[in-house]
């Protein structure tokens, strides 16, 4: 089975359609990135898949049921743009916080936060305050507090857009060992990003979206090997898969000018 499969997907506001017919299947254990011009409707589809949006037409599953059925069965985690970490709570307690407010998840597949929280660097930050805190810990407590819900699907939405390039190399670096090296295989990872290297480094596969209304005009699959370096970005094969992805982008931006026209 599937861990997503869309058939027949749109999705419109009022008059406006963003998501053209969307057919779309992916894997249990896969990484997928979804890359597009802004405004293009990538995070109204991670919305979609993660039930926070109905679609207008067609039918979307998740772990083969309907995505509100899954989110609120907790097998689904989200990591939006913003942190959104609560001020009058610590590190440790935000990153307990979706446990804390789902009591009724399996705590038998939960990842202890305090644990996850050592690995990404913050195990003398557990008693300090969003406040004290730089973008980039903050964005690392709110990527363990989706993790340690241990849920079989993790939907990244833009999650370090607000980030220096340095900060977020460190991010999509420390991304790919908690996935590779703790939960490999175990989840479903949909990242939206703007960013062709973050994608290609990130993914085992690339979706290249179009403008308004988004339709998918590349599936790339990026034959890097796991697990992957910290410093892939001189690596032909890197270098390459990128290229690929920066053209279908601007393939998918010509059409788009061309149905205008």
């Amino acid at each position: 089975m599937n861990a997503i499969s869309l058939r027949g997907v749109t999705k419109s506001f009022d008059r406006r359609q963003v998501l053209a017919p969307l057919d779309l299947d992916v894997a249990g254990g896969q990484f997928v990135s979804i890359i597009g011009p802004t405004g293009c409707g990538k995070s109204t589809m991670l919305r979609i898949i993660a039930g926070l949006e109905t679609s207008t037409t067609g039918t979307v599953s998740v772990h083969g049921r309907p995505p509100a059925a899954a989110l609120a069965a907790k097998r689904v985690a989200m990591v939006p743009q913003q942190p959104g970490l609560l001020p009058w709570r610590t590190v440790e307690a935000n990153a307990r916080l979706l446990l804390d407010v789902n009591r009724r998840a399996n705590t038998a597949t939960v990842v202890p936060p305090v644990e996850l929280l050592r690995e990404v660097g913050l195990g003398d930050s557990l008693g300090l305050y969003p406040h004290q805190l730089s973008g980039g810990m903050q964005q690392r407590v709110a990527l363990v507090r989706a993790l340690a819900l241990c849920a079989p699907l993790l939907l990244l939405d833009e999650p370090f857009a607000a980030l220096d390039e340095i900060t977020r190399a460190d991010m999509r670096n420390l991304l790919n060992r908690l996935i590779e090296g703790r939960l490999i295989g175990e989840v479903t990872t949909v990242l939206v990003t703007h960013s062709v290297g973050e994608a290609v480094a990130l993914s085992d596969r690339v979706l290249v979206v179009s403008p308004r209304p988004a339709h998918v005009v590349a599936d790339i699959s990026i034959d890097l090997p796991r697990p992957r370096s910290d410093d892939l970005d001189d690596d032909r094969t890197f270098v390459s898969l990128c290229g690929s992805v920066r053209r279908a982008l601007r393939h998918g931006m010509s059409a788009a000018a061309d149905r205008v026209d």
